[in-house]
Protein backbone atom coordinates (compact mmCIF):
# COMPACT_ATOMS: atom_id res chain seq x y z
CA UNK A 1 0.00 0.00 0.00
CA UNK A 2 1.43 3.36 -1.06
CA UNK A 3 1.67 6.26 1.36
CA UNK A 4 0.64 9.82 0.47
CA UNK A 5 1.69 12.77 2.63
CA UNK A 6 -0.68 15.74 2.43
CA UNK A 7 0.39 19.06 3.92
CA UNK A 8 -1.98 21.92 4.71
CA UNK A 9 -4.53 19.51 6.16
CA UNK A 10 -6.72 22.27 7.61
CA UNK A 11 -7.03 24.27 4.40
CA UNK A 12 -9.82 24.03 1.84
CA UNK A 13 -8.01 21.60 -0.48
CA UNK A 14 -6.52 19.61 2.40
CA UNK A 15 -9.96 19.05 3.91
CA UNK A 16 -11.46 18.08 0.55
CA UNK A 17 -8.69 15.49 0.18
CA UNK A 18 -9.49 14.18 3.64
CA UNK A 19 -13.12 13.77 2.63
CA UNK A 20 -12.07 11.93 -0.55
CA UNK A 21 -9.42 9.71 1.06
CA UNK A 22 -11.90 7.00 2.06
CA UNK A 23 -12.67 6.45 -1.64
CA UNK A 24 -9.02 5.56 -2.30
CA UNK A 25 -8.28 2.58 -0.02
CA UNK A 26 -5.22 1.66 -2.10
CA UNK A 27 -3.39 4.57 -0.43
CA UNK A 28 -2.47 5.31 3.17
CA UNK A 29 -2.92 9.03 3.72
CA UNK A 30 -1.06 11.05 6.33
CA UNK A 31 -2.46 14.55 6.74
CA UNK A 32 -0.36 17.23 8.39
CA UNK A 33 -1.48 20.62 9.63
CA UNK A 34 1.07 23.40 10.03
CA UNK A 35 1.19 22.71 13.77
CA UNK A 36 2.09 19.08 13.03
CA UNK A 37 4.59 19.74 10.24
CA UNK A 38 6.21 23.11 9.55
CA UNK A 39 7.27 22.68 5.92
CA UNK A 40 9.59 25.69 6.21
CA UNK A 41 11.69 23.61 8.65
CA UNK A 42 13.85 21.29 6.50
CA UNK A 43 14.69 19.01 9.44
CA UNK A 44 11.02 18.43 10.30
CA UNK A 45 10.31 17.59 6.66
CA UNK A 46 13.24 15.17 6.47
CA UNK A 47 12.15 13.38 9.65
CA UNK A 48 8.58 12.95 8.42
CA UNK A 49 9.70 11.60 5.04
CA UNK A 50 12.27 9.27 6.60
CA UNK A 51 9.63 7.84 8.94
CA UNK A 52 6.84 7.38 6.37
CA UNK A 53 8.78 6.84 3.13
CA UNK A 54 5.91 8.20 1.03
CA UNK A 55 5.27 7.38 -2.61
CA UNK A 56 3.71 10.82 -3.09
CA UNK A 57 3.39 14.20 -1.41
CA UNK A 58 0.61 16.70 -2.15
CA UNK A 59 1.52 20.17 -0.93
CA UNK A 60 -1.66 22.05 -0.02
CA UNK A 61 0.11 24.16 2.59
CA UNK A 62 0.29 27.83 1.69
CA UNK A 63 0.31 31.33 3.04
CA UNK A 64 -2.85 32.60 1.30
CA UNK A 65 -3.66 35.90 3.05
CA UNK A 66 -3.11 38.04 -0.04
CA UNK A 67 -3.44 41.45 1.60
CA UNK A 68 -1.69 40.48 4.82
CA UNK A 69 1.27 39.14 2.83
CA UNK A 70 2.16 42.69 1.76
CA UNK A 71 3.40 43.31 5.31
CA UNK A 72 4.55 39.76 6.09
CA UNK A 73 6.97 38.99 3.27
CA UNK A 74 9.20 36.74 5.37
CA UNK A 75 6.31 34.54 6.53
CA UNK A 76 4.82 34.29 3.03
CA UNK A 77 8.13 33.30 1.42
CA UNK A 78 8.97 30.85 4.24
CA UNK A 79 5.83 28.80 3.56
CA UNK A 80 5.25 29.39 -0.15
CA UNK A 81 8.84 29.24 -1.36
CA UNK A 82 11.16 27.63 1.23
CA UNK A 83 8.47 25.13 2.21
CA UNK A 84 7.85 24.11 -1.39
CA UNK A 85 11.59 23.69 -1.96
CA UNK A 86 11.98 21.55 1.20
CA UNK A 87 9.16 19.22 0.17
CA UNK A 88 10.40 18.98 -3.42
CA UNK A 89 13.87 18.05 -2.19
CA UNK A 90 12.55 15.45 0.24
CA UNK A 91 10.48 13.87 -2.55
CA UNK A 92 13.53 13.80 -4.82
CA UNK A 93 15.53 12.11 -2.05
CA UNK A 94 12.83 9.48 -1.44
CA UNK A 95 11.92 8.96 -5.08
CA UNK A 96 8.40 10.19 -4.34
CA UNK A 97 6.08 12.06 -6.68
CA UNK A 98 5.57 15.69 -5.68
CA UNK A 99 2.38 17.64 -6.45
CA UNK A 100 2.61 21.34 -5.61
CA UNK A 101 -0.39 23.68 -5.79
CA UNK A 102 0.24 27.19 -7.09
CA UNK A 103 -1.86 30.11 -8.30
CA UNK A 104 -3.05 32.27 -11.20
CA UNK A 105 -1.57 35.22 -9.29
CA UNK A 106 1.83 34.50 -10.85
CA UNK A 107 0.54 36.47 -13.88
CA UNK A 108 0.19 40.26 -14.10
CA UNK A 109 -3.43 40.17 -15.29
CA UNK A 110 -2.86 42.42 -18.29
CA UNK A 111 -3.60 39.64 -20.79
CA UNK A 112 -6.70 39.21 -22.93
CA UNK A 113 -6.32 35.53 -23.84
CA UNK A 114 -6.18 32.58 -21.41
CA UNK A 115 -2.68 32.21 -20.01
CA UNK A 116 -0.70 29.14 -21.09
CA UNK A 117 1.80 27.43 -18.80
CA UNK A 118 4.78 28.81 -20.70
CA UNK A 119 3.56 32.41 -20.77
CA UNK A 120 5.68 35.04 -19.03
CA UNK A 121 5.03 35.46 -15.31
CA UNK A 122 4.96 38.82 -13.54
CA UNK A 123 3.19 38.85 -10.16
CA UNK A 124 1.56 42.13 -9.13
CA UNK A 125 1.55 41.38 -5.40
CA UNK A 126 3.79 39.78 -2.81
CA UNK A 127 1.62 36.68 -2.43
CA UNK A 128 1.97 35.98 -6.17
CA UNK A 129 5.72 36.60 -5.97
CA UNK A 130 6.09 34.11 -3.11
CA UNK A 131 4.10 31.46 -4.98
CA UNK A 132 6.14 31.99 -8.16
CA UNK A 133 9.35 31.59 -6.15
CA UNK A 134 7.93 28.33 -4.77
CA UNK A 135 7.28 27.01 -8.27
CA UNK A 136 10.77 27.93 -9.41
CA UNK A 137 12.54 26.45 -6.39
CA UNK A 138 10.48 23.25 -6.40
CA UNK A 139 11.17 22.59 -10.09
CA UNK A 140 14.85 23.52 -9.74
CA UNK A 141 15.29 20.99 -6.94
CA UNK A 142 12.95 18.40 -8.45
CA UNK A 143 12.28 18.76 -12.21
CA UNK A 144 9.83 15.83 -12.06
CA UNK A 145 7.52 17.76 -9.74
CA UNK A 146 3.99 18.50 -10.92
CA UNK A 147 2.97 22.11 -10.29
CA UNK A 148 -0.75 22.86 -10.61
CA UNK A 149 -1.76 26.50 -10.87
CA UNK A 150 -5.36 27.09 -9.85
CA UNK A 151 -7.62 30.09 -9.32
CA UNK A 152 -10.50 31.50 -7.26
CA UNK A 153 -10.63 28.46 -4.97
CA UNK A 154 -13.69 27.87 -2.80
CA UNK A 155 -15.12 25.00 -0.76
CA UNK A 156 -17.65 24.18 1.94
CA UNK A 157 -14.58 24.24 4.21
CA UNK A 158 -12.62 27.25 5.43
CA UNK A 159 -12.98 30.90 4.48
CA UNK A 160 -13.63 31.81 0.85
CA UNK A 161 -15.63 34.03 -1.49
CA UNK A 162 -18.70 31.78 -1.62
CA UNK A 163 -19.07 31.53 2.16
CA UNK A 164 -18.40 35.26 2.57
CA UNK A 165 -21.12 36.08 0.03
CA UNK A 166 -23.60 33.78 1.80
CA UNK A 167 -22.89 35.47 5.12
CA UNK A 168 -23.24 38.97 3.68
CA UNK A 169 -26.37 38.15 1.69
CA UNK A 170 -28.07 36.85 4.82
CA UNK A 171 -27.26 39.98 6.82
CA UNK A 172 -27.66 42.73 4.19
CA UNK A 173 -30.18 43.70 1.51
CA UNK A 174 -27.49 45.18 -0.76
CA UNK A 175 -23.81 44.41 -1.37
CA UNK A 176 -21.16 45.70 -3.77
CA UNK A 177 -18.90 43.29 -5.68
CA UNK A 178 -16.04 44.03 -8.07
CA UNK A 179 -17.10 43.61 -11.69
CA UNK A 180 -13.87 44.33 -13.58
CA UNK A 181 -11.73 41.39 -12.47
CA UNK A 182 -12.15 38.31 -14.64
CA UNK A 183 -11.21 34.69 -13.97
CA UNK A 184 -12.44 31.14 -13.42
CA UNK A 185 -13.61 29.68 -10.10
CA UNK A 186 -12.29 26.36 -8.80
CA UNK A 187 -14.28 24.10 -6.49
CA UNK A 188 -11.61 22.57 -4.25
CA UNK A 189 -13.45 19.22 -4.30
CA UNK A 190 -12.96 19.04 -8.08
CA UNK A 191 -9.28 19.92 -7.76
CA UNK A 192 -8.81 17.24 -5.09
CA UNK A 193 -10.33 14.64 -7.41
CA UNK A 194 -8.13 15.80 -10.28
CA UNK A 195 -4.96 15.49 -8.20
CA UNK A 196 -5.80 11.96 -7.05
CA UNK A 197 -6.72 11.06 -10.62
CA UNK A 198 -3.29 12.24 -11.79
CA UNK A 199 -1.56 10.20 -9.09
CA UNK A 200 -3.58 7.12 -9.99
CA UNK A 201 -3.16 7.52 -13.75
CA UNK A 202 0.24 5.83 -13.89
CA UNK A 203 1.32 8.68 -16.17
CA UNK A 204 3.71 10.85 -14.21
CA UNK A 205 4.75 13.79 -16.38
CA UNK A 206 6.42 16.58 -14.46
CA UNK A 207 5.96 20.26 -15.20
CA UNK A 208 3.48 23.11 -14.78
CA UNK A 209 -0.25 22.65 -15.41
CA UNK A 210 -3.28 24.91 -15.19
CA UNK A 211 -6.53 23.80 -13.56
CA UNK A 212 -9.86 25.44 -12.78
CA UNK A 213 -13.50 24.83 -13.51
CA UNK A 214 -14.72 25.68 -17.01
CA UNK A 215 -16.06 29.14 -17.74
CA UNK A 216 -15.01 32.78 -17.51
CA UNK A 217 -16.76 35.23 -15.17
CA UNK A 218 -16.25 38.30 -13.00
CA UNK A 219 -16.50 38.32 -9.20
CA UNK A 220 -19.80 40.20 -9.61
CA UNK A 221 -21.19 37.47 -11.87
CA UNK A 222 -20.01 34.86 -9.36
CA UNK A 223 -21.88 36.66 -6.57
CA UNK A 224 -24.99 37.02 -8.74
CA UNK A 225 -25.02 33.27 -9.38
CA UNK A 226 -24.86 32.61 -5.64
CA UNK A 227 -27.75 35.02 -4.98
CA UNK A 228 -29.93 33.56 -7.73
CA UNK A 229 -29.44 29.97 -6.63
CA UNK A 230 -30.06 30.68 -2.95
CA UNK A 231 -32.89 33.22 -3.54
CA UNK A 232 -31.52 35.31 -0.69
CA UNK A 233 -33.07 38.78 -0.49
CA UNK A 234 -30.01 40.79 -1.47
CA UNK A 235 -29.18 42.98 -4.46
CA UNK A 236 -25.65 42.60 -5.83
CA UNK A 237 -24.30 45.86 -7.26
CA UNK A 238 -21.29 45.97 -9.62
CA UNK A 239 -18.37 48.22 -8.65
CA UNK A 240 -14.89 48.87 -10.02
CA UNK A 241 -11.59 47.78 -8.52
CA UNK A 242 -10.89 51.44 -7.78
CA UNK A 243 -14.05 51.59 -5.65
CA UNK A 244 -12.81 48.67 -3.53
CA UNK A 245 -9.16 49.43 -2.73
CA UNK A 246 -7.09 46.66 -1.12
CA UNK A 247 -3.50 46.61 0.22
CA UNK A 248 -2.50 44.10 -2.47
CA UNK A 249 -3.17 44.68 -6.15
CA UNK A 250 -5.20 41.97 -7.92
CA UNK A 251 -4.74 40.84 -11.54
CA UNK A 252 -7.59 42.13 -13.71
CA UNK A 253 -7.57 39.06 -15.96
CA UNK A 254 -6.36 35.69 -14.74
CA UNK A 255 -8.10 33.14 -16.96
CA UNK A 256 -5.86 30.13 -17.63
CA UNK A 257 -5.67 27.77 -20.60
CA UNK A 258 -6.28 24.23 -19.27
CA UNK A 259 -5.73 22.18 -22.41
CA UNK A 260 -2.40 20.74 -21.22
CA UNK A 261 -3.76 19.06 -18.07
CA UNK A 262 -6.71 17.66 -20.04
CA UNK A 263 -4.54 16.20 -22.79
CA UNK A 264 -1.74 14.89 -20.56
CA UNK A 265 -3.83 13.26 -17.84
CA UNK A 266 -7.32 12.95 -19.36
CA UNK A 267 -8.77 15.29 -16.73
CA UNK A 268 -12.40 16.28 -17.32
CA UNK A 269 -13.22 19.83 -16.27
CA UNK A 270 -16.53 20.63 -14.59
CA UNK A 271 -18.57 23.74 -15.52
CA UNK A 272 -18.16 26.40 -12.83
CA UNK A 273 -21.89 26.81 -12.30
CA UNK A 274 -22.69 23.13 -11.67
CA UNK A 275 -19.74 22.87 -9.27
CA UNK A 276 -20.93 25.98 -7.44
CA UNK A 277 -24.41 24.50 -7.09
CA UNK A 278 -22.97 21.27 -5.67
CA UNK A 279 -21.07 23.27 -3.07
CA UNK A 280 -24.11 25.41 -2.22
CA UNK A 281 -26.25 22.27 -1.82
CA UNK A 282 -23.69 20.90 0.60
CA UNK A 283 -23.63 24.17 2.54
CA UNK A 284 -27.41 24.14 2.71
CA UNK A 285 -27.29 20.66 4.27
CA UNK A 286 -24.91 22.15 6.83
CA UNK A 287 -27.42 25.00 7.45
CA UNK A 288 -25.09 27.67 6.08
CA UNK A 289 -28.08 29.25 4.30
Amino acid sequence: MQTIIVTGANGQLGQELQRLAKNFPVYTFHFYSRAELDIADAEQVERAFAALKPAYCINCAAYTAVDKAEGEKEAAFAINATGASNLAGACKEQGAGFVHVSTDYVFNGNGEQPYKEEDATEPVNLYGASKLKGEEEALAVNPEAIVIRTSWVYSSFGNNFVKTMLRLMQSRTEINVVADQTGSPTYAADLAEAILSIIGSGNWTGGIYHYSNEGVITWHEFAQAIQRYTHLNCTVHPISTEQYPTPAKRPKYSVMDKEKIQQTFGIELQPWKSSLYRCLDLLKEESAW
